[in-house]
């Protein structure tokens, strides 16, 4: 009787659980920031919430929870319901981040969901002018003959910059010094003042400045030429084989959140990427959509970047005290 009560229960209950995705969304939408107002995050976020909101006929708030490399908003996503109506949006940092931190508040693998990666962007290598190096040969060269004498900045400790400047000195057999900063605009600063030479940097922070020639663009870090900067050679090609880093940017939310929701949810922010003016907005700050991930791909995308950056963190000693 007991097992009987049970299983009329499950029965009685699918329904519910399957009307529940068709109704889908029956209020407000929450868009989680773990970033600063008026960053790439938060303006990407902005941006395709506005036009999920015209899709879904439900108000999408954004919602900034800046703090401890993306991983306060992360706790706060990885604890919402699993209804759809709480979403976040992710950097890369989000994978660096997950594969330093010895204690987390939630599993990154496990209790949150990928919906759909939105963009992908190059990072540059660049340099103050009065550094004596016009190409990233020269660099290695200067940096060899001083070892231990070049600093380089960083967004923060284990965040993207961090971890691709690492990779760098790596392939290139250097050895340089880390400068962790607050953020990506104060060592921005401070590299276009001359006060560190170094730094690997979005394209929006640096190629105004490198376009000013308060700095100077040596390579992107992506394994192929920027669309962005067709002129400017990849580390990779000037003289780092294999190098390949990218910034990206993607939507997530709670685990267990039905598959229906989940994939419709892909599909209007597919649809909403291909749109031009889309295309053209993301471009300003050196993203471009990614087309068709369905999200068993982009889990299996996310896990992968994790695996590959707890190697790097092992390989270079990169830890948070």
């Amino acid at each position: 009787m007991r097992i009987a009560a049970m299983l009329c229960g499950v029965v009685l209950s699918a329904p519910v659980f399957v009307a529940s995705a068709q109704s889908y969304p029956s209020g407000p939408i929450r868009m989680l920031v773990p970033g600063t107002p008026g960053g790439s995050a938060d303006i990407i976020a902005r941006m395709i919430g506005g036009k999920l909101q015209e899709r879904l006929g439900q108000p999408v708030v954004a919602d900034n929870r800046p703090g401890a490399g993306q991983m306060i908003g992360g706790e706060l996503a990885a604890k919402a319901p699993p209804d759809g109506h709480t979403m976040i949006l992710f950097t890369v940092t989000y994978t660096t981040g997950a594969a330093i931190r010895k204690k987390m508040p939630f599993d990154p693998l496990n209790d949150l969901t990928g919906i759909t990666l939105v963009g992908r962007g190059p990072l540059l290598l660049t340099v103050h002018p009065s550094l004596p190096v016009k190409s990233v040969k020269e660099l290695i060269a200067l940096a060899k003959s001083k070892p231990g004498q070049l600093n380089y900045g960083s967004a923060s400790s284990g965040s993207i910059i961090h971890f691709a400047s690492e990779v760098f000195a790596s392939g290139a057999g250097i050895e340089i010094v880390h400068v962790p900063y607050k953020s990506i605009t104060p060592a921005v600063t401070d590299t276009v003042a001359g006060h560190i030479p170094l730094l690997i940097a979005s394209m929006p922070a640096a190629w105004g400045h490198a376009k000013a020639n308060r700095l100077r663009a040596l390579a992107v870090t992506t394994g192929e030429r920027s669309g962005f900067v067709p002129d400017l050679p990849t580390i990779s090609e000037a003289g780092v084989p294999g190098y390949d880093v990218s910034t990206w940017w993607g939507i997530y939310t709670r685990a267990k959140t039905p598959d229906e929701i989940i994939n419709r949810l892909n599909r209007e922010i597919q649809q909403i990427l291909a749109a031009e003016d889309i295309k053209s907005r993301l471009a300003a700050y050196g993203a471009e959509p990614v087309l068709g991930m369905a999200p068993q791909a982009f889990n299996a995308m996310t896990r992968s970047e994790i695996a590959k950056w707890v190697k790097v963190a092992k390989a270079r000693n990169i830890r948070i005290d």
